[in-house]
């Protein structure tokens, strides 16, 4: 805030987010042997979206024809946009690091044999261990510490800025290298632990010219109960779902007709009648309690009372785009500049489909570890004290300080309902088509358009101001991704061309803030491909 001294930290890296793929990254950075900060805009071990709830694993064992036909059998199911080498990666580096976990302390559940079920962590255990082992290597945590803005000099990324929720100072760090770890974009849709996942961290990436991918594959709305934000709809495998007249929908659950329903404008309802024992109801409320919670308050018996359920839309959390990476080491286009977790693409192990659940756990895992090594290593290999490079400033919206008597404000809550209006509705995201997925983005780029005031001087505001802004960017470069994609593959779809097309097998690779710009991108091995560019298409 101005009139409030700030205060300066020099590292080797910097890591933004503390989430899972935050706390890997930080781990591993100062295993390098790097000088590491980490800035959470809440608390590491306890924000975002894995700290409230138990996360499932892609655990396989070391047996390579088992491992290949699981893998060969994800790459089909990704619409063959997934890599098997990326895969492989993930499945080698979650086993080892899983190893690492338990020898810090983490209480495997066993079998009837004593060996070790590592396929499941349980949310608040596992990050607190997270916690303890970054502080034990050297990390310097800033909690409540939320990034406004990159820094940038000619070499590349330089550090950040941000303000300290805790005291009002702005905090700068200057590092050699900086790993976004900041998960990705839910829109404020109120799901359990993902209201401080809003996209800054790609928009700051973006502003020093990094690029996306997979944006478009972000069509994901979890059930949950009408009354409550838990999101983790897996239990309700175990309801049967109805209709407001009381029949049965068609399935047994059927999610199909939840969303044609909710589309409608009608009501649905659940009760988990599936779990006829009390054995059953046991092991289900042992397995996941939290999913529980806002049934016990509200005072309702799930397994044999109707509740009404909802969906929450989840963006890009449980899609699969973000920060388009280059190499092993989750390196992206900008110099010195990483990402992880949900805040980078997992279309390498994901494909078109869904990142979420086990995959998105252990992408967090492998993904962390790796980024914080590349940029541990690119960090050290400059030779210099990082405090040295003049570097500046690159936040675009949502940056302008505001003066006294000065025109013009921006608006962060008109901006946030603007863009939750055009993200939310079954109508526009879900049943996609062309003409009205065009004019949802022409709403978008004329909100876009209208940000250049300036930002009251408050630390709320300022932090908001960036969460409008970095909302208003993902929806942008989603709706021009999923106009370019035009075919239907994986969690993207459009009504006027319901068929994957074979010559559409490729990445569709998004950049630009004022002016969005798009390109496909060949995936490795690949054997058809159209490369042309589409950017004309998507506009017109």
């Amino acid at each position: 805030m101005s009139g409030t001294q700030g205060i300066e930290f020099t590292a080797d890296v910097l890591v933004i987010g503390g989430g899972p793929a935050g706390a890997w990254a930080a781990w591993s950075a100062a295993r390098e042997g790097a000088k590491v900060v980490l800035a959470d805009k809440g608390y590491l071990g306890s924000s975002g979206a894995t700290a409230p709830g138990g996360t499932n694993l892609l655990v396989l064992p070391p047996d390579r024809e088992l491992r290949d036909a699981a893998v060969r059998q994800r790459v089909e199911a990704s619409g063959y946009l997934a890599e098997e080498r990326w895969i492989h990666r993930v499945l080698d580096q979650v086993y080892t690091s899983l190893l690492l976990v338990e020898s810090w302390g983490y209480p495997f559940v066993r079998d009837e044999n004593g060996t070790p079920m590592r396929n499941h962590l349980q949310g608040p255990e596992y990050m607190k261990l997270m916690r303890r082992a970054a502080a034990k290597a050297g990390v310097r945590i800033l909690d409540q510490s939320p990034a406004l803005e990159l820094l940038r000099d000619e070499h590349g990324a330089a550090g950040a800025r941000g303000v300290s929720r805790l005291d009002g100072r702005e905090w700068t760090v200057r590092a050699h290298a900086v790993v976004i770890a900041t998960g990705g974009c839910a829109f404020l849709s109120k799901g359990l632990g993902c209201n401080v996942l809003t996209g800054e961290g790609l928009l700051m990436s973006a502003e020093l010219g990094a690029e996306l991918s997979g944006m478009e594959f972000t069509r994901q709305y979890a059930p949950s109960a009408a009354f409550g934000t838990v999101t983790r709809g897996r239990l309700l495998n175990w309801a049967t779902l109805y209709d407001e007249e009381g029949q049965e929908l068609e399935g047994h659950g059927n999610r199909g007709g939840l969303h044609r329903l909710l589309h409608e404008g009608k009501k649905v309802f659940a009760v988990m009648d599936k779990a006829d024992t009390e054995e059953k109801r046991s092991i289900l409320r042992q397995s996941h309690a939290i999913f529980f919670l806002p049934y016990d308050r509200a005072g309702i018996d799930p397994f044999t009372q109707p509740f009404p359920l909802t969906l929450r839309y989840e963006g890009t959390v449980r899609g699969t785009g973000g920060l388009r990476l280059t190499e092993d080491d989750c390196s992206t286009t900008v110099p010195g500049l990483y990402a992880a977790g949900d805040a980078a693409t997992r279309e390498r192990v994901t494909g078109a489909i869904s990142g979420g659940g086990a995959y998105n756990a252990s992408w967090a895992i492998s993904s962390g570890t790796w980024a914080g090594a590349g940029a541990a290593r690119y960090a050290l290999s400059q030779g210099r004290d990082a405090g040295q490079r003049l570097a500046r400033p690159a936040g675009t919206a949502g940056t302008a300080a505001y003066e006294a008597g000065a025109a013009g404000s921006f608006q962060a809550q008109d901006v946030i309902e603007g863009v939750q209006r055009e993200v939310f509705p079954l109508g526009i995201n879900y049943y996609r088509s062309v003409p009205v997925l065009k004019q949802s983005l022409q709403r978008l780029d004329a909100l876009w358009s209208g940000m250049g005031g300036a930002v009251p001087d408050t630390v709320q505001a300022r932090v908001r101001s960036r969460e409008a802004a970095a909302m208003a960017a993902a929806a942008r470069w989603m709706y021009s991704a999923a106009l370019g994609r035009r075919e239907t593959r994986g969690m993207h779809t459009l009504a006027e061309y319901p068929q994957a097309d074979p010559l559409q097998q490729h990445r569709l690779i998004v950049s630009g803030i004022g002016g969005i710009r798009l390109r496909p991108e060949a995936v490795p091995g690949s054997p058809a491909v159209r490369i042309e560019t589409l950017q004309e298409e998507v506009r017109t």
